[in-house]
């Protein structure tokens, strides 16, 4: 635009020369005319300068666009910053929710393990009250215990080593609760060797599995609860063992079997506490219950 501006006047100096050869070829050049024709430059020229004066110069328009530039560098340098400062602090919130994240897990971890530990005392409530109650001696009468007849020391049972199954059977129970997962398994494993027909045989059968559960002996303890459901099929701790099995299942990492074992106690016992650890559990996998 500057190189039309300035060459303007020129331009015009030109047409005002070919008007003033093209009048004075005609030869009816008259002084009005040539007055008239330097009026007409005139206002021509004084166009051109107003024109050059609002035009910007070369100089302005230079710094204008530095100016300009300038301004954009110093946007996008904010925008770049800014950027940065979210980056970071999108790194500090997904830290947060990552340690908040295992803090939930741990916590619904720990809840799960209360909660299998107060179906187990449930389960063991439920045992003690369905056995029958202990019967005193022949010859024991009401009374001052001072008063009465002495006895003869019972008979030792030659198969149980001199305990009674009631007797060693709570010992053992008593070590497990404990956490003395070792002595409780030799002793409930001493008790099924001694009275195998007993009606806490399937008891027996299931705390030892639930000690190798304890222990973290997942294959041992599978094996045990397999025991439980093939050779008390009708017992009490049948759900009980079905749950425990899928536990240590998905604890081994056979995360399909495991799965089946817990839908299966949801099926058969649809209102048991086992069913409901079951819902609990398969929610923190991820699995539909169904």
């Amino acid at each position: 635009m500057l190189r039309r501006v300035r060459t303007l006047p020129l331009a015009l100096c030109l047409v005002a020369s070919v008007a003033s050869v093209a009048i004075l070829a005609t030869g009816c050049v008259t002084p009005q005319d040539i007055e008239g024709l330097n009026a007409q430059l005139a206002d021509i020229q004084r166009q051109v300068l107003q024109i050059q004066k609002q035009a910007p110069s070369k100089e302005e328009v230079s710094s204008q666009v530095s100016n300009l530039g300038a301004s954009v560098g110093r946007q996008m340098e904010s925008l770049l910053k800014t950027e940065a400062d979210m980056q970071v602090k999108l790194q500090d919130l997904s830290s947060q929710i990552d340690e908040l994240q295992a803090k939930l897990e741990d916590t619904n971890y720990r809840l799960a393990q209360l909660s299998q530990q107060i179906a187990a005392t449930n389960q063991e409530l439920k045992s003690f009250r369905s056995l029958p109650p202990a019967v005193p001696p022949e010859g024991t009468i009401g009374g001052d215990p001072q008063q009465q007849p002495v006895q003869p020391p019972p008979q030792q049972n030659p198969a149980g080593g001199g305990a009674d199954p009631q007797t060693l059977y709570n010992s053992a129970y008593n070590d497990y609760l404990k956490g003395s997962y070792d002595l409780a398994m030799r002793e409930f494993q001493e008790y099924l060797a001694n009275f195998p027909t007993t009606e806490l045989a399937d008891n027996a059968t299931y705390w030892i599995g639930e000690c190798y559960y304890r222990q973290r002996r997942f294959r041992q303890a599978v094996e045990q609860f397999d025991t439980v459901l093939e050779r008390y099929s009708r017992s009490d701790k049948v759900a009980a063992a079905t749950l425990k099995k899928g536990y240590a299942l998905l604890e081994l990492g056979e995360r399909s079997q495991g799965v089946v074992q817990l839908r299966h106690v949801i099926k058969q016992y649809p209102n048991s506490d086992e069913a409901n650890l079951a819902r609990q559990r398969l929610r923190e996998i991820g699995v539909d219950a169904s």
